[in-house]
């Protein structure tokens, strides 16, 4: 099983827009409101690759009940921590004329002691029936940046594997606990390194330091592809030619193809095609967190993984 873990949840709400403009009045052509936080995302991924996933993670009010009852629809267990308040709603506003994103992203509710009791409790619990948690997104107001450090040493001591997916200064408190994966882009590993930027040969450098301690790093580029080195072996990634339709939630899919092919025993190539063609998929969706699985085996033959010396 898989077990995913979104600390933020939220309400994804996507508008399409033709020539959007700050300032501006504009009606919206469509919309669509999904569950969603980057870990809700994996957990709807993961579910359409044909694994058996529980989504876990803080929810709060109205909102959070939408999430839960959204995730089960879709035949995802759930696990969620109840706390006060609402959890939040991130709008992202796609303009259909050039396909640009703008993102505007609530805070979400304040998270107190006592619920991070609970959320490492049910943790534990979940560890001890999984192969792999995942960990994706930002923390939410109230929670110390230690607290993926914390979550990732309980899955450890039950045993599991721990995928991260998160930035800043909360991915280097992180990285101290040692997860089994981690999913940087490229701007978030110029970041960690302390860089405005990097080159992709900057790239495969800095994921070699990171894979001195993390056996499977992956640093995904967008329509350029991902590097990756697993088991100290580095490879590139050349994704399918496609004309994306929504980029949300791709790194999302990429990481539930980590998952998911960490449940079965391949190798690292096809670990990479499966995250490759998932991130691929997704992208021709107008929903985050939404790959066809009949797309994924289309997008499976298309994947090139090269290795590098």
């Amino acid at each position: 099983m898989i077990a995913t873990l979104t600390l933020n949840c939220a309400i994804d709400r996507t508008y399409y827009v033709r020539g959007f403009a700050a300032g501006a009045v504009h009606r919206v052509a469509r919309v669509f409101d999904e569950p969603g936080g980057k870990g809700n995302n994996v957990a709807k991924v993961a579910r359409q690759l044909g694994c058996e996933v529980t989504a876990s993670g803080f929810i709060a009010g109205r909102n959070g009940a939408y999430i839960e009852e959204n995730m089960k629809a879709r035949g995802i267990r759930t696990a969620f921590v109840p706390v006060s308040g609402e959890s939040r709603v991130c709008l992202n506003i796609v303009d259909e004329a050039d396909g640009t994103s703008t993102e505007l992203l609530e805070p979400g509710p304040v998270i107190t002691e006592a619920d991070r009791a609970r959320l490492k409790a049910t943790v534990r619990e979940l560890a001890a029936k999984s192969r792999v948690v995942t960990m994706s997104g930002s923390l939410p107001p109230g929670a110390p940046p230690e607290l993926y450090a914390d979550l990732i040493g309980i899955v450890h001591e039950e045993k599991a594997l721990a995928f991260l997916d998160t930035s800043g200064s909360v991915l280097a408190d992180a990285l101290t606990a040692r997860p089994d994966a981690v999913k940087p882009n490229d701007a978030e590993l110029a970041a960690w390194a302390g860089r405005a930027s990097l080159t992709e040969d900057e790239c495969v450098k800095e994921a070699l330091l990171l894979s001195q301690t993390i056996p499977i790093v992956c640093v995904t580029l967008g329509s350029r592809g991902a590097i990756a080195v697993i088991a100290g072996s580095a490879y590139h990634i050349k994704p399918p030619s496609i004309r994306a339709v929504n980029p949300v939630g791709c790194g999302d899919a990429f990481m539930a193809g980590l998952a998911a092919a960490a449940t079965r025993d391949v190798s690292a190539e096809e670990c990479l095609r499966l995250a490759t063609a998932a991130a691929a998929a997704n992208a021709m969706s107008v929903k985050a967190g939404d790959a066809d699985p009949m797309r994924v085996r289309e997008f499976l033959e298309q994947v090139e993984v090269a290795p590098l010396s």
